[in-house]
């Protein structure tokens, strides 16, 4: 679909502030907005809605200045994810998985890698996306001399056709060797299936893709100098920094629903038949209700927060990373992270009893909120976070990493 609204910002400066980009966020989010509802039922592939991202620089945030990046930091990232899933929770989940994965040269890669890639990417306004479900079978890789061969199918892998670049991972044959490659979406074997039709995040692209003799260069298999993988501490942060896309997605949804429902509550909802008032807006159990939500996003966000900045020390000195102080920071992110999941469903599922019966219908796509929510995080279990936490809390043990912690 095309997304028609004034969008002359779009010619102005980057901005060069933490500020500056999270305001140039709520004006994308704000022409996300103006049809989002109209899109999600739509279910079309993103194209317009990624071309937006790119004119606006928010897909070159974390890039470098040098090379047209917006230099921003990791703070700066998961709050300018925040703001563009109040409004869309798909394209949300687009950008900050993005952003995981344009960050993946430095967690795995060799110092020339990632100086190189990074400037590519962000000459290039690269749009990332990744073929690493864990659930599945391992890609198969295949040593051909200066290539690696990928082979293999992944279930789900966001991003889908809109992205410019794919994040391969798997197994080298006859070792227990993996390995991370980038390569161009659109190289030859790389078979997308756009069968991604769930209730929610319907525009996040997130069908499998199929991997039949794709090739990437050596030189592109992230840490490996001579064929030889240099491992580094910093390697396992990756995922504790998805995790808290996952979050700041989450936290994100549940605030642009609470917004939603706010204005309609404002300019629609009735009071009640048998209620002590006529106005809405006096009615105490309402009233009641909107505090109570307010009250769990306001703590949330608190926590969210305060897990960007501590991730943000361990970027600022990635060498200095030990394994006890990489498991700290893990374990902050699962209370974040647990803390998200419950309210961002409590949230949006309880704003119906604010705006009443009339809001449910399709027409208003109140329900996207909660679909979008429902359906990532079934990511992977909250209850496995909570024993985590449990552990650290009880026994003082870190929990050690995994594709999911």
């Amino acid at each position: 679909m095309t997304i028609t609204t004034d969008r002359s910002w779009e010619t102005a400066l980057r901005p060069d502030t933490p500020e500056g980009w999270v305001r140039r966020a709520e004006e994308v989010a704000a022409v996300l907005a103006s049809d989002a509802v109209q899109r999600d039922q739509a279910n079309e592939a993103p194209f317009a809605e990624v071309a937006l991202l790119k004119r606006s620089g928010l897909v070159t945030l974390l890039g470098p200045p040098e090379h047209g990046g917006g230099g921003a930091d990791w703070v700066t990232a998961y709050r300018v994810t925040r703001e563009i899933a109040k409004a869309d929770g798909s394209i949300g989940q687009l950008l900050g998985y993005h952003y995981l994965w344009n960050w993946l040269p430095r967690f795995w890669g060799t110092r020339e890698q990632w100086e190189r890639l990074e400037a590519e990417a962000a000459r290039e306004q690269w749009l990332f996306g990744g073929a690493v479900n864990p659930r599945d079978d391992d890609l198969v890789v295949r040593d051909a001399g200066d290539h690696l061969v990928f082979n293999g199918r992944k279930s789900f892998s966001t991003g889908g056709r809109v992205t410019d670049v794919i994040v391969l991972e798997g197994v080298l044959e006859g070792t227990e060797d993996h390995v991370f490659a980038i390569v161009p979406s659109e190289s030859p074997g790389v078979v997308r299936n756009s069968d991604w039709d769930n209730i929610g995040q319907r525009l996040s692209e997130s069908g499998s893709v199929e991997l039949h003799d794709v090739r990437a260069e050596w030189k592109n298999a992230l840490g490996y100098v001579d064929k030889k993988f240099q491992p580094r501490v910093y390697n396992t942060l990756t995922t504790p920094a998805i995790q808290l896309v996952f979050v700041n997605l989450y936290l994100g949804i549940a605030q642009g629903a609470l917004q939603t429902a706010v204005a309609y509550t404002r300019t629609k909802t009735r009071a009640w038949l048998h209620g002590v008032t006529d106005d809405p807006l006096d009615d105490p159990y309402i009233l009641a209700t909107y505090g109570d939500l307010a009250s769990e996003l306001y703590a949330l966000e608190a926590l969210v927060d305060k897990a960007g900045e501590e991730i943000q020390r361990v970027h600022d000195d990635p060498d200095a990373l030990t394994e006890r102080r990489r498991g700290e920071v893990a374990v902050l992110i699962a209370a974040a992270k647990i803390r998200s999941t419950r309210v961002a469903l409590d949230v949006t599922s309880r704003i119906f009893e604010v705006t009443g019966a009339r809001s449910t219908a399709s027409a208003l796509g109140l329900d996207r909120f909660w679909r979008n929510v429902r359906t990532h995080t079934l990511h992977d279990p909250v209850a496995y976070k909570l024993r985590e936490l449990g552990v650290y809390v009880l026994r003082d043990e870190i929990p050690q990493p995994t594709w999911y912690s």
